[in-house]
C-alpha cells in the first residue's frame, strides 16, 4: 500500500526507564524514581520517559514487610532498557540474586545506562561493572564498601558521581539530586528546573555527605540565606560581588561565607557562578544564538567567559549545549 503522505508521523518512543524491585528493596527510593522518572507533565506538554518497574518474582516483600509488590514484569523487561536502575536494599552484605546480577550485566553489555541509588552501589559492584570506575554509596557503609570491592573508586563525600554511563546516588535523598541531574543531562535545566518545582526540592544542591553526617547543634544559628539568594538572582546580570552579597545580608564577606558553607556547603562565589551559568542554559533552551547577549544577561560578562563556565558546569560548549536543548532539538 503506498504511503499516505497526509498521516502524522509515528510518535517517538520515549527514553525507557526500568527499575529493578527486588526482596527487601527500600520503598523510599521506589518512591523517588517514580516521582522523577515515573509521572505524567501536563505542566510540560508531553512525557519525558516511558517507566516500568520489573522483579525477579511475581510477589515481592518490600522493606521489612512494609507491603508487597505484585503485577509487574519480570526481568525480561530489562533487556530493552535505556536506563536501568538496579535494586538498592538496607541488607547489603546479602548477595544479590545471580538473575539480577545477570540482568545488571547484559544491561551493561549492549550500552543501557545503569543507575544506583544509595546502596545500589552494591549491587553494581556485585555485578562487576564498577570494577576500576567511580562511584559513590552511603557513607555508613563507605568502609564496608571498599573492603568488598577494592577496585572501585569510591568517591565518599559527594551527593552522587556521574560516570558516563554509570551512576550512583550516596543515600537516599540524593536519588532526588540524582535523578534531577539524569532529567537535566537528559532534556536540559528548563525541564529539570520544572521537575524540580513540582516536587517542591532544590534543582541542584551543592555540598557532599559530610555536611549531613551529625554535627553539634551551634548555640545561635545562622539566619536563613533565602532572602539575600533571591536578591541575587533577580539581579544576576548585574557585576555583583561577594562584597555586594554580604552588604545586602548586613554580615561581613567572612561571615556570608561561614554562613554559606554551614548551610549551601558551597562558597558565595562559586554559588553565584552556577545560577548565572543556570540562567544561561535556560536562554539557549529559549532560543537565545547570540553569545554575548546570553553571556551579558547571565552575568558571566563574555563570550569566552560564557565557554569557558558552560563547558566546567555541563561538560557542553554553548554551540553544543543548543544543538541538544535548544528549540527543535531532536
Amino acid at each position: 500500500m503506498p504511503h499516505d503522505s497526509s498521516q502524522p508521523p509515528a510518535r517517538e518512543r520515549l527514553h525507557r526507564v526500568v527499575v529493578i524491585v527486588d526482596e527487601n528493596s527500600n520503598p523510599f527510593e521506589l518512591g523517588c524514581a517514580t516521582e522523577v522518572f515515573g509521572l505524567r507533565r501536563p505542566e510540560l506538554g508531553r512525557d519525558l520517559y516511558d517507566f516500568r518497574l520489573c522483579s525477579p518474582q511475581p510477589r515481592t516483600a518490600m522493606r521489612d514487610g512494609f507491603f508487597t509488590l505484585t503485577g509487574v514484569a519480570g526481568l525480561e523487561a530489562t533487556d530493552d532498557a535505556d536506563t536501568l536502575i538496579v535494586p538498592n536494599r538496607p541488607d547489603v552484605e546479602v548477595p544479590r540474586r545471580p538473575a539480577v546480577l545477570d540482568a545488571v550485566r547484559r544491561a551493561h553489555a549492549r550500552g543501557a545506562r545503569l543507575v544506583g541509588f544509595c546502596s545500589g552501589a552494591f549491587t553494581l559492584a556485585e555485578a562487576g561493572v564498577l570494577d576500576g570506575r567511580r562511584a559513590t554509596a552511603h557513607w555508613q557503609w563507605a568502609d564496608g564498601f571498599r573492603a568488598r570491592f577494592p577496585t572501585v573508586h569510591l568517591e565518599e563525600n559527594v551527593l552522587f558521581v556521574d560516570d558516563g554511563d554509570i551512576l550512583t546516588a550516596a543515600g537516599s535523598a540524593a536519588a532526588l539530586d540524582l535523578g534531577l541531574h539524569v532529567v537535566r543531562r537528559d532534556h536540559g535545566a528548563e525541564v529539570a528546573n520544572a521537575v524540580s518545582r513540582r516536587l517542591v526540592f532544590a534543582a541542584h544542591r551543592d555540598g557532599g555527605q559530610q555536611q549531613f553526617i551529625q554535627r553539634p547543634m551551634p548555640a545561635v544559628p545562622d539566619e536563613s540565606l533565602a532572602p539575600v539568594l533571591a536578591w541575587a538572582q533577580e539581579r544576576l546580570d548585574a557585576p555583583l560581588t561577594v562584597s555586594d552579597l554580604a552588604a545586602r545580608a548586613a554580615v561581613s564577606p567572612a561571615t556570608l561565607h561561614r554562613r554559606f558553607r554551614a548551610q549551601l556547603g558551597t562558597t558565595p562565589l562559586a554559588w553565584l557562578t552556577r545560577e548565572r551559568v543556570a540562567l544561561a542554559c535556560r536562554l539557549i533552551e529559549r532560543g537565545e544564538s547570540r553569545l554575548e547577549l546570553v553571556a551579558r544577561h547571565s552575568g558571566l560578562g563574555s563570550a569566552t567567559n560564557l565557554r569557558a563556565s558552560m563547558r566546567r558546569a555541563t561538560g557542553l560548549a554553548p554551540s553544543a549545549y543548543r544543538r541538544r536543548f535548544g528549540p527543535g532539538a531532536g
